[in-house]
């Protein structure tokens, strides 16, 4: 047995019961059904493969050591029971926008609206993997493959094989309105998987907002292509109650003057991970992704790991990385940026900053951030500051006549401004801003 990996065997996975795996993971593969044919299958039959090679993670692999892998390792979901969902309204429920409802990962058509957008064609990927041939068979899996270089993903792998649904969204003409995917929970012990797959063609333009919870344990993956001049704005939410395990990946490739814009709003859960693997293979393109994140471990055990990788691999092109957290009451969170400036990919403009706002001593933030760069026409930063409330601005707000608690959280939404800046949309902007107010709120002297 290697040390950075649990390593399988050879075995054909195998319906719980019929055979006793031989270690991790095939008790993993054991645990659930595979799908069968399809449009899907080489994709699957191939990320099996690589699933096989690399085996699932280990704590002592290099962009696990923050993260204890056991939660997701393990063959099943621990159970959690329904009713425990946050009550509060959902976010964007009052925009105007074409919903897809997936209820414990699987595509619920009567909460759903109709598919139809001009400008986009919407299929659901458990009924178009029926078909022997689609737009999107060429797409399929094939992000997340070229995403496992240099750096092994094993669950991204998985999510490939496993995966029954999802949506694929192909857009020729930008459409009047957003595509919003909402999760519900419909019971306790769900171990979900979602796959979606976006393609943008040249010009066009699209916002994806995604929001909800789906089961126990949870892991969705996204792959976008962009080509030239191509627009995606993708938004989401996860707001978790206090047992929930999740991990979630996005895979994109950016193609000429094309632009990619996401931003991350993550509250609670108990071991949450978002990968970001994002690939600059056109000139003068650029790609930010950004995050917000709340964690109080006083509601539970709360840790949460963003983990992102940008290529840059032609000319001109721009990223940033703006990760916020606000942690207290223990809560842990784990940043790990790489950018890599390919030979060749000169006049790049990479920018990563990661920043953790300490609300009291037990909690605690790990970061790793990397530069690596083969160009030398470049211009590359990053950063990352841990620390407490300025006490100074704390004292200038109270002296204003301004309550101790408003205080805090006024400094706290000064802090997370930044990366709610990555969101264009004012209208967005300001309902996500609402939201982490309310969620600040209700937690105020906890």
């Amino acid at each position: 047995m290697a040390d950075t990996a649990v390593k399988n065997q050879d075995v054909t996975p195998q319906v719980t019961g019929e055979a006793k795996p031989a270690n991790a993971l095939d008790a993993r593969l054991a645990a659930l059904s595979l799908p069968e044919g399809g449009f899907t299958a080489a994709a699957r039959a191939d990320a099996l493969a690589r699933l096989r090679d690399m085996g699932l993670p280990a704590p002592r692999d290099e962009y696990w050591r923050y993260t204890d892998p056991k939660p997701f390792n393990a063959p099943e979901a621990a159970p959690l029971a329904l009713g425990d969902d946050l009550g509060d309204s959902p976010l964007f429920g009052d925009l105007d926008r074409l919903k897809l409802v997936f209820v414990d990962g699987v595509f619920d058509a009567e909460a759903s609206d109709d598919v139809a957008l001009e400008g986009v064609e919407i299929d659901v990927l458990s009924v178009a993997d029926r078909q022997a041939a689609h737009w999107a068979g060429d797409l399929y899996g094939a992000l997340e493959a070229s995403g496992q270089k240099p750096v092994k993903r094993p669950f991204a792998a998985l999510n490939t094989v496993v995966a029954r649904d999802g949506v694929l969204i192909r857009v020729t003409a930008t459409p009047a309105k957003p595509v919003h995917v909402i999760h519900r929970r419909g019971s306790a012990d769900a171990d979900t998987y979602w796959h979606h797959v976006v393609r943008i063609e040249e010009g066009a333009e699209l916002t994806l907002l995604e929001t909800g919870m789906s089961g126990a344990r949870s892991n969705g993956a996204l792959e976008v292509d962009l080509q030239k001049g191509a627009k995606f704005n993708y938004i989401t939410s996860k707001r978790a109650v206090h047992e929930t395990v999740g991990l979630s990946h996005i895979f994109a490739r950016v193609d000429a003057e094309a632009q990619l814009k996401s931003f991350t709003l993550s509250v609670n859960g108990r071991v949450m991970r978002h990968e970001g693997v994002i690939d600059i293979v056109g000139d003068d393109a650029f790609a930010h992704i950004a995050a917000a994140v709340l964690g109080d471990g006083d509601i539970g055990p709360f840790h949460h790991d963003d983990t992102v990788f940008i290529t840059h691999a032609a000319e001109r092109c721009e990223s940033r990385q703006v990760f916020k957290k606000v942690l207290k009451n223990g809560a842990e969170g784990v940043f790990q940026g790489k950018i890599l400036v390919k030979p060749g990919a000169q006049k790049t403009d990479g920018y990563q900053i990661s920043q953790a706002l300490l609300l009291d001593e037990r909690s605690q933030f790990l970061a790793k951030p990397e530069l690596e760069i083969y160009a030398d026409d470049v211009k590359c930063s990053h950063g990352s500051t841990t620390g407490a409330l300025d006490e100074e601005a704390l004292f200038y707000l109270r002296s204003r006549g301004i309550p101790h608690e408003r205080a805090i959280i006024f400094l706290v939404l000064s802090f997370l401004a930044d990366a709610l800046a990555e969101v264009e949309d004012d209208e967005l902007r300001d309902q996500i801003n609402d939201r982490l107010e309310a969620w600040l709120t209700d937690r105020a002297g906890k």
